[in-house]
């Protein structure tokens, strides 16, 4: 599958993200990034949004890059950063609800269109995949955000009730990228009016070949190839044209023993 169109948007994500992470480096001092372990980030977020391509090079490089899927890798981090560069964290109240709804269903939604397209899962088991990645990974990142932040600050008080709600909305955007992409998933396979699926033309040439006894060479099969078809076609029309000489020559041949047998019965000799 080309996913060349994504490239440009993913290349500038990736580039967004070096230069927000240097801007972090530059600033320590900035409240902004201040006691949000930037440190870790820097060090933790490039190996991150390197996972497509370390994937795709351990698999032999015989596929195209995926380029949508690299990029819905790397947006999270994106907004990850720039959140906390433009202090949104602090000084927008929800930013931080909608950046755990919304980064886990893009994170989601990466695992979902790769384990669709190289695993071949398909509709409501890959839903169901997509949704129990999304949680373990939400998860895993409350354990991270525990160890990196928490221990230290004074909002041990009343983290646990932010660490639910976290893990809630976290789900919940797990569980929306799995069912949009079970929908788009089965939605090829939906069945016809008569509530069954459409045979595709594979399944009717295998139901043609049980049907018929194919011998090799024959105009059936499979072996002849597409351009076969016209040469196909000229040895129906001469084998209409023999078998009608044939069949022309035989009631020629049949009258004549008719005539000879009325002959000999009337004693008429010749």
């Amino acid at each position: 599958m080309d996913t060349s169109r994504w490239r440009p948007p993913a290349l500038a994500a990736k580039a967004a993200l070096a230069a927000l992470l240097a801007l972090a480096v530059a600033f320590p001092g900035w409240d902004r990034f201040a006691d949000k372990a930037m440190g870790v980030r820097v060090a933790a977020y490039p190996a991150a949004v390197m996972i497509v391509t370390l994937v795709w090079a351990l698999r032999g490089r015989e596929r195209p890059f995926p380029w949508d899927v690299d990029l819905l890798v790397t947006a999270p981090f994106v907004v990850d950063v720039a959140g906390n560069a433009a202090d949104l964290y602090d000084t927008v109240g929800w930013f931080d609800d909608a950046c755990h709804f919304g980064n886990w269903a893009l994170l989601s939604a990466a695992a979902g269109a790769a384990l669709r397209r190289w695993a071949g899962l398909r509709s409501w088991t890959l839903a169901l995949t997509c949704t129990g990645l999304g949680a373990a990974a939400a998860i895993l990142w409350e354990f991270f955000e525990y160890g990196v932040f928490i221990l230290d600050t004074p909002e041990t008080v009343t983290i646990y009730r932010d660490t639910i709600g976290d893990l809630m909305l976290g789900l919940a955007g797990s569980a929306a990228a799995g069912l949009g992409l079970g929908l788009r998933s089965a939605r090829p396979s939906r069945p016809g009016a008569g509530g069954r699926a459409n045979p595709g033309p594979d399944v009717l040439l295998v139901s043609v070949h049980e049907g018929l006894d194919v011998r090799k060479g024959d105009l059936l099969d499979e072996g002849r190839g597409a351009g076969d078809a016209d040469a196909g076609q000229d040895v129906v029309r001469a084998d209409l044209a023999a078998g009608g000489a044939l069949g022309a020559e035989r009631d020629a041949a049949r009258r004549e023993d008719d005539a000879e047998k009325v002959v000999q019965g009337s004693g008429v000799g010749q």
